[in-house]
């Protein structure tokens, strides 16, 4: 008895570890283990000293929030250019709210942040879903609108970090434990949304959606729904990111999260995240928005020019695009050969 116990447990753990060295994020975390390695060693300051250790976990971790709602988005076959946008006017927003409410509670500004990002996402998903065009299409124009709106209302005005209170700047440089407290709100969000896409029935209907829309709808699924929670999703991370960012740099201009919607792109996507919808998790999105903004950080280090900088993301998620499209076709010969053998 003991010895069949002892078989189970160590087939399982053989297998557990080989799924996770064949698993796409796997290779995503060695190349950002490498590119860390390869930067403290040119300058050991990068990682071993209070602010590069700090910063190492900090720098990406808004873009971890942005990048994993981007990637629920592109699970279900869509794509949300609007983010950078919701970031910006979520931002200012929260500057203003402390300025012309005096005493304004810290957890009300949030919540209108994320509120607000939410509605904005609701916005384009209303559009996609309803309306049936396209997703790119639509946040295209939805960028450029919150981002107009967003201009129209900060001008040539913007938020200085005088004007936000002690105990919520201080959330941008607090610590627990040497962990970063925004580090650890994106990583409980991370947690949350992994958790959720893997266990929840919902969760599991965005694949479902993403791999075939036509055949969830006959299948029975709630796809307009579905598709209309994941941009939501995507706006209230954007809003929530939006908040820590005027906690993190303390200043906000009409500018803020400029540029954002194609880095939180890149990460899903060089995390695993297929484009063309139905495969990826957020732990790879996670995963390549610390690649991405590791990299920005470590190339200066190691002497490479900007253009090169630019280059390299651009090589990285041509390489991810590449990649899934090999894996795609392997896979579908490989369910061919089963079915003529079942045969």
């Amino acid at each position: 008895m003991t010895s069949t116990t002892t078989t189970r447990a160590t087939r399982t753990a053989s297998g557990f570890l080989r799924s996770v060295a064949t698993a796409r994020e796997s290779g995503i975390a060695v190349a950002l283990i490498v590119v860390v390695i390869a930067a403290t060693t040119a300058n050991g300051n990068f990682l071993f000293s209070p602010d590069g250790f700090r910063d190492l976990l900090l720098t990406p971790s808004l873009l971890l929030l942005v990048a994993v709602g981007q990637a629920i988005v592109i699970i279900t076959r869509n794509v949300d250019l609007s983010v950078g946008s919701t970031v910006g006017l979520t931002a200012y927003l929260t500057g203003r709210l402390f300025i012309d409410i005096d005493g304004a509670p810290v957890i009300l500004v949030f919540v209108a942040g994320i509120v607000l990002g939410g509605v904005l996402g609701a916005i384009n998903g209303l559009l996609v879903a309803w309306a049936k065009v396209p997703a790119l299409v639509i946040t295209l124009g939805t960028m450029y609108i919150y981002r107009g709106i967003n201009v129209a209302w900060a001008g040539s005005d913007r938020i200085n970090a005088s004007d936000l209170p002690r105990e919520f700047r201080g959330l941008g440089t607090q610590q627990l434990i040497g962990i970063p407290v925004l580090t650890i709100i994106a990583v409980v969000v991370l947690i949350a949304g992994a958790w959720y896409l893997r266990n929840i029935r919902g969760g599991r209907e965005f694949y479902a959606i993403g791999s075939d829309p036509a055949a969830a709808h006959l299948y029975g699924l709630k796809v307009n729904r579905r598709i209309i929670s994941a941009f939501i999703v995507s706006g209230a991370l954007s809003g929530l990111a939006g908040v820590l960012y005027a906690a993190r740099y303390g200043t906000v201009s009409s500018a803020a999260g400029f540029g954002w919607e194609l880095q939180a792109i890149g990460a899903a996507v060089i995390g695993g995240v297929a484009i063309s919808g139905g495969v990826g998790t957020v732990w790879g999105a996670a995963i390549g928005a610390y690649l991405l903004l590791t990299i920005n950080r470590a190339l200066p280090i190691l002497g490479i020019d900007d253009f090169w900088q630019r280059a390299v993301v651009g090589v990285l998620i041509l390489g991810s695009i590449v990649l899934d499209r090999v894996l795609a076709v392997r896979q579908h010969r490989r369910l061919i050969a089963q079915r003529e053998d079942d045969r």
